[in-house]
């Protein structure tokens, strides 16, 4: 199922990135949409965030994209990092987490070692990548800049130390002079669990609804008025309640594949009337009960 890496030759114009909504472990879905789409070689295949847990396939699905190699572009999401503080015995398995077989591998410290050193923002040809959303206060470069202090916290030798204070939803608001471990909670806070904020960028947690369930005197993070982000197109996944949303410079690709909806890819042209969607019917993906 793995296309082809061949380098397209040298005259031809770049290829496209194809942007894939959370896979949850749905490894089928996965492979049928990836048919479907039928990318040409070499095409940068980027993914918003939990490839795996809730699914039934969580360790196939993670291998199919780790045998990508450098084709793949994954971000990390809060299931991801789940996994990893499971592994590191900062949480417990929850009911309905479909983890156990990626941590009962024979290579499980290798592919535990591969999820840590995934980004937590990517950013290319116009395009903001992340798992969840971005705090209204926040342009382009000062994303990138949170998101490698965070990633280069995850990858450093006391990254334990570092995933066991992610958790937690205070500070719940961006303010410049944050430092240590706060500042890196909120970072993870606000690109790996974000749907609604105020209109001043404080973060609320209590709702993972639709547009309809937001929180009083909130909004979905992306409707913030003067949001710094809207001059890039951000892509992002996590909010299967939200469903798929196609805007000029938003593209929201979880359709709720785990929860028996679709899977989404979409092709990332720089102008929106040039960009493609596919997507695959899910059935029967979904493990067991439990949240998202």
């Amino acid at each position: 199922m793995t296309p082809a890496t061949t380098s397209p030759a040298l005259s031809d114009p770049p290829l496209l990135p194809l942007a894939f909504g959370d896979l949850q472990g749905c490894r089928t879905p996965f492979q049928q949409l990836l048919a479907k789409a039928a990318p040409p070689a070499g095409t940068p295949l980027w993914f918003a965030g939990d490839l795996i847990n809730r699914g039934t396939e969580s360790l196939a699905t993670l291998r199919d994209v780790i045998a990508l190699g450098e084709q793949a572009v994954p971000v990390l999401g809060n299931h991801d990092l789940h996994l990893l503080s499971v592994s590191a015995g900062i949480r417990k398995s929850k009911k309905g987490d479909t983890i156990d077989e990626i941590l009962a591998a024979p290579d499980s410290a290798d592919l535990l070692e591969w999820i840590r050193h995934r980004p937590i923002a990517h950013f290319d040809n116009g395009m903001l990548m992340v798992h969840a959303g971005v705090l209204p206060q926040w342009d382009v470069n000062l994303t990138l800049e949170l998101a490698d202090e965070l990633q280069r916290a995850l990858r450093a030798p006391n990254w334990k130390e570092t995933l066991a204070g992610l958790y937690g939803n205070e500070p719940n608001r961006w303010k410049p002079g944050l430092k240590g471990i706060e500042r890196l909670r909120l970072t993870c806070s606000a690109l790996t669990r974000i749907r609604f904020c105020t209109a001043e960028g404080t973060m609320d947690f209590s709702s993972s609804g639709g547009l309809n369930a937001a929180p009083p005197g909130c909004m979905p993070w992306f409707d913030v008025p003067a949001r710094k982000t809207a001059d890039v197109t951000v892509v992002f996944g996590h909010w299967a309640a939200l469903g798929l949303i196609l805007r000029d410079n938003l593209i929201g690709l979880d359709s709720g594949c785990v929860w028996g909806e679709q899977l989404s890819a979409v092709r990332l042209a720089q102008q929106p009337a040039e960009r493609t969607l596919t997507q695959v019917e899910c059935e029967n993906c979904r493990a067991a009960a439990g949240g998202n």
